[in-house]
């Protein structure tokens, strides 16, 4: 179904000169990424003609809306991704690693938000918000490389440095990351609400998804059985940070403490700067696209606060011993910048199909 633009919305994709209709698909449309690509895609009017929910068995037959009609989640078989321009992977690194090569072999583009493909040779770890902060031209050719979407943390972290970088030299930068449960999909939103729901109740909590209670807890390992475990999760975003910037920037010292939040990641980081500078000096550095400096304390970055922003929230203080030294409280949707960052680079690689397989 093509999807009409909004009232008032002049469409990008046409003056781009993306005249053709492409077809979509996601696989894992029932996972928290996969609804929220559904919406950005929608959003930002991407050139769809038909847009195919896939997953596994446990949510074949649910009910969606894509754009105005509902349609059915069908099970990932070769004939349903037959003729797909663009397959998203939003399901979970297991079912990822088990069906991207029926897209492959189908001829899509493929987009992974799964991680599961970051090892695999000739893959692309992409991130165009940083790609566009050190003046990157997209890389486009006749044949489209497969990409894996950036760890959102890794994004945050790669943005704000580089932008402190550009008012001074830095001498030392750690931070500390806050994890949300919707990091581990669904089971994990599911199971700290349980957790929460028992605890309350003096019931015994479940522990499938973190092997550790999180509700109302603040934790720094999971349970031996849990995997990803949090040192995993802290080598990829290191990892990852390190190939979007590049060496362009300090990789700062990282921790990542699960946090008994439902949605998006919070971020304790300093910086320590070789020259001196006003809060005020700093804050206009770090501020531009997608960057918002918050000041009044309702509108302070938070969880809820930036809860379906692309907005990175943020807010700084001046370190109380070290004149050179500032704090930056700083917030992020999650699943919204996985998801953007994913169709953009999509709407990037519409220029290896210019017209799309829907005539």
């Amino acid at each position: 179904m093509k999807r009409t633009p909004k009232s008032g919305e002049s469409s990008r994709h046409e003056a781009a000169g993306w005249g053709g209709a492409f077809r979509v698909a996601i696989i894992g449309a029932g996972s928290l990424k996969g609804k929220e690509l559904k919406d950005v895609l929608a959003d930002r009017n991407f050139p769809s003609a038909d847009i195919k929910l896939l997953d596994d068995e446990e949510t074949l037959g649910q009910v969606e809306a894509v754009g105005d009609e509902p349609t059915f989640i069908q099970s990932v078989l070769p004939e349903h991704l037959e003729q797909v321009d663009f397959t998203f992977f939003a399901a979970d690194e297991p079912y990822t690693a088990k069906t991207w090569h029926m897209a492959k072999d189908a001829g899509s583009d493929i987009i992974d938000l799964s991680y599961a493909l970051e090892k695999e040779p000739g893959i692309a770890l992409r991130a165009p918000w940083i790609e566009r902060q050190f003046g990157q031209e997209p890389k486009v050719g006749l044949e489209s490389t497969p990409v894996v979407i950036a760890h959102p943390a890794a994004v945050v972290l790669a943005l704000l440095i580089a932008r402190a970088q550009q008012a001074s030299a830095i001498r030392h930068v750690n931070a500390t990351i806050f994890e949300p449960a919707s990091e581990h999909g669904k089971r994990g939103m599911d199971e700290l609400h349980d957790q929460t729901v028992n605890l309350l109740s003096f019931q015994q909590m479940p522990m499938t998804v973190f092997g550790a209670q999180v509700a109302f807890n603040l934790v720094g390992a999971y349970g031996e059985e849990s995997k990803p475990t949090i040192a995993d999760v802290e080598t990829r975003i290191a990892e990852h940070l390190q190939k979007i910037t590049a060496g362009r920037i300090p990789v700062p010292s990282l921790m990542l403490l699960q946090a008994p939040v439902f949605h998006a990641h919070t971020f304790s980081i300093y910086i320590e700067l070789d020259s001196a500078l006003s809060v005020e000096d700093f804050q206009r550095a770090l501020s531009g696209e997608h960057v918002e400096i918050t000041r009044p304390l309702d509108n302070a970055p938070s969880n809820v606060n930036v809860a379906g922003q692309t907005q990175v929230q943020v807010a700084v203080k001046r370190d109380t011993v070290r004149e050179n030294g500032f704090w930056i409280w700083a917030a992020s949707d999650n699943l919204k910048i996985s998801a953007t960052l994913a169709v953009e680079c999509a709407e990037e690689m519409l220029a290896t199909r210019p017209r799309g397989t829907v005539q």
